[in-house]
């Protein structure tokens, strides 16, 4: 029975060039540098159809980086796996501290083959269209913010402060058309801060009305809805924000009339005192590390029952 050639394929990807390495199956497979190609569609098709008349399967990696999920969609197209590994879950030594292309690539494909490499999901072309909207947006606020923050602080330096507290309503807009400044320098700045922030305003709108314009037919709609709606209930937003295992929801300790206090022997006793109380007479149910975490502790420790039996 002839045995499967297997190879590992680590890649090093960049806008212009892609360094590739090779790793063979096995525990003593031999790793070997290739070389440097263009990062076109056209030579990396030309490449994995060579490695593809050579060996029977090909498992292939990147790192996730600006190169996008192209390559990845390209392999995956021709029939090979492919995984896009996150950065920062690269197992590194302390001592290796040399970045190359050629180090960076065999280390994919040592990675690979060995199996340590963790890979990140990887979006359709539609999920990630939505998030390069979702992106704009994001980018558009803070433009606002920062065009913002340049007429207050063009403003203030001026000795012009609005009598109101809040800022960027009607009144505040009003409240700018009538600023006059004798210098006609600092009058055109104030038009075209104010300005900016109007093409900005103009511009987040059209990125948000185009954002709820291809929600109605992106297929995660449904539970982007769902979770949107759940965010404004207590108790799911506390699970939304605690997904992971490692960090579960805070539990919110039960409410009683009166005071509750452990006592020396583990006991509690309630008293007809506002719960404040205890806060006011400088005295406190929990110790301080769990009134920080918000931790629900039904008895206390060892430390605090040994320190409640001496008082």
């Amino acid at each position: 029975m002839t045995a499967i050639r297997e190879a590992f394929v680590g890649i090093d990807a960049a806008k212009l060039r892609n360094a590739i390495a090779i790793a063979d199956a096995g525990r003593d497979g031999e790793v070997r540098y290739i070389g440097e190609i263009d990062a076109s569609p056209e030579s990396m098709r030309r490449l994995i159809g060579k490695l593809a008349s050579k060996y029977d399967r090909l498992h292939f990696c990147y790192e996730a980086g600006p190169t996008g999920y192209g390559l990845h969609r390209l392999i995956t197209e021709l029939g090979h796996s492919c995984i896009v590994v996150a950065p920062s879950l690269i197992p590194r030594k302390a001592s290796d501290r040399v970045k190359t292309n050629r180090r960076d690539s065999t280390t994919l494909a040592r990675l690979l083959r060995a199996g340590e490499l963790t890979a990140v999901w990887i979006p359709d072309p539609v999920h990630e269209a939505m998030r390069n909207l979702v992106r704009s947006r994001a980018a558009a606020v803070e433009t606002i913010r920062v065009h913002k923050q340049q007429v207050s602080s063009f403003l203030l330096r001026h000795s012009r402060i609005f009598p109101r507290k809040k800022n960027w309503g009607a009144r505040y807009r009003r409240w700018l058309q009538q600023q006059y400044f004798e210098c006609p320098a600092d009058q055109i700045v104030l038009q075209e801060y104010v300005e900016a922030v109007r093409i900005g305003e103009e511009r987040l709108a059209r990125i948000e009305a185009a954002i709820a314009e291809f929600l109605q037919g992106w297929a995660l709609a449904r539970r982007r809805r769902a979770a949107g709606a759940a965010w404004h209930r207590p108790d799911r937003r506390r699970q939304l924000c605690c997904r992971d295992r490692r960090h579960p929801p805070v539990r919110k300790p039960p409410s009683a009339h009166g005071l509750s206090r452990i006592g020396p022997g583990g006991t509690i006793d309630r008293r007809d005192r506002p719960a404040r109380f205890d806060h006011q007479d400088g005295q406190s149910t929990h110790p301080p590390a769990a009134r920080r975490k918000r931790l629900d502790l039904s008895f206390p420790t060892a430390h605090w029952r040994a320190k409640a039996s001496e008082a």
